[in-house]
């Protein structure tokens, strides 16, 4: 069911009511920005919904008093069209992983039985984003099976599909991913070594996408820039999955438009997340100098203010940014769970910088609804734990974009 309006407003104005930082307007404004972003559908990347969602996204950027521009890529968008497994006349449905091999509209056959047995096809489990780590990860890199069923495990039950890191460089054999209620059923099916079909069949459609750029322009243009950058694709509907990056992202704008900074503010919200981060893969090859050139990279990346378990994890190129953001981040009362081990490749875009060797912080959610279906209406975010990030960036944005 949808949430209206009035829950969204409601729940923003209950958190203006905790005395929490931030004005009402602001609390509004987030609040709207999350629930909008929400109700569009699911943002896999390439689709009509991420048109959309692009489009609104360019009218927000106008309302914060910038210019938007679209920056198009192109690419060879995966549409499921069967994804199932079926045993003695029962279906249970999945989603192929999108960086795996696929089936015909038949499908394969054979015995199911444990990852690693000499089963035809695989039964594996899986939080999401770990399909290429690990066992699972060794299995397809070898060719194991004939294909894979994977159980997805999220925090909450549900089919929480993994991210293709390798989208393009597909490997190993056909991955279908079902839902973890799906898992007493299929290990039943596995101690038996059934007989099972499985179905992983997709086309190809080419395909525009589009990341979300702008800019400040600073008073010294021979300045280093500042970039601050946060992912708009996903799974699913993505509400606290992405849209508190998002509002916080639209936030920085509006609060270092008035700020006048010393150098060149850049912004990009880039689709293409799911899909091993294409969009800010390509928004860096298109600026080659870019990465090592700037001041820093500012990362919203996933579950920024999300309601259900939250945490938070840092990530961070040096002693210096780390200590900015972590110690800017506790004396707002936000809470640091997580600071990733320096020199480790960074989960999101952050990896994009941090392979290119540039200076970059990060932060990451964590979030019981990752990439679950049910990730939508005001319980799935804190709208006063937005707010507070908002904050928190900004000053953190007006002190890294002086001179």
């Amino acid at each position: 069911m949808k949430s209206t309006r009035r829950e969204w407003f409601g729940f923003a104005a209950a958190a203006v009511c905790s005395a929490q930082p931030g004005s009402d307007e602001q609390r509004q404004r987030i609040a709207k920005i999350v629930h909008s972003f929400g109700e569009q559908g699911i943002h896999r990347t390439g689709t009509e919904v991420d048109r959309i969602s692009g489009d609104w996204l360019m009218d927000q950027v106008r309302e914060a008093g910038l210019k938007p521009a679209r920056e198009i890529f192109d690419l060879s968008r995966i549409d499921p069209i069967s994804g199932n497994l079926s045993a003695s006349g029962r279906i249970t449905d999945g989603l192929p992983l999108f960086d795996g091999g696929f089936t015909g509209p038949e499908g394969v056959r054979g015995r199911i039985g444990p990852l690693e047995s000499d089963a035809e096809i695989g039964l594996a489990e899986a939080a999401p984003n770990t399909a290429g780590a690990g066992a699972l990860g060794e299995a397809r890199r070898q060719n194991r099976h004939r294909a894979i069923v994977l159980i997805t495990n999220g925090g909450r039950p549900g089919l929480c599909p993994n991210n293709a890191d390798s989208f393009l460089q597909p490997f190993g054999p056909p991955v279908l991913q079902v839902s973890s209620e799906d898992k007493p059923r299929l290990d039943e099916l596995a101690r038996g070594h059934s007989e099972v079909a499985v179905v992983a069949h997709v086309k190809r459609t080419p395909a525009e996408a589009f990341n979300v750029i702008s800019s400040i322009s600073g008073s010294d243009r021979s300045l280093p820039p500042l970039v601050i950058m946060t992912p708009r694709s996903g799974w699913w509907t993505c509400a606290s999955e992405r849209g508190g990056g998002i509002a916080c992202w639209l936030e920085l704008m509006r609060s270092m438009r008035d700020a006048r900074p010393a150098r060149d503010v850049l912004f990009v919200a880039s689709s293409g997340h799911e899909l091993g981060q294409h969009g800010i893969e390509i928004y860096a090859e298109r600026r080659p100098a870019l990465i090592k050139h700037s001041r820093a990279w500012i990362h919203f990346g996933a579950n920024i203010g999300a309601a259900q378990d939250p945490g938070n994890s840092i990530q961070a190129s040096d002693n210096e940014m780390e200590a900015l953001l972590s110690n800017a981040m506790q004396s707002a009362g936000l809470r640091v769970d997580r600071r990733v081990a320096r020199g480790t490749v960074p989960a999101g875009e952050a990896g994009v910088v941090h392979r290119g060797g540039g200076r970059y912080m990060s932060i990451i959610g964590r979030n019981a609804l990752f990439h679950n279906p049910a990730d939508r209406g005001p319980e799935a975010v804190d709208v006063a734990a937005v707010a507070r990030f908002a904050n928190v960036f900004r000053e953190i944005a007006n002190q890294l974009a002086a001179a």
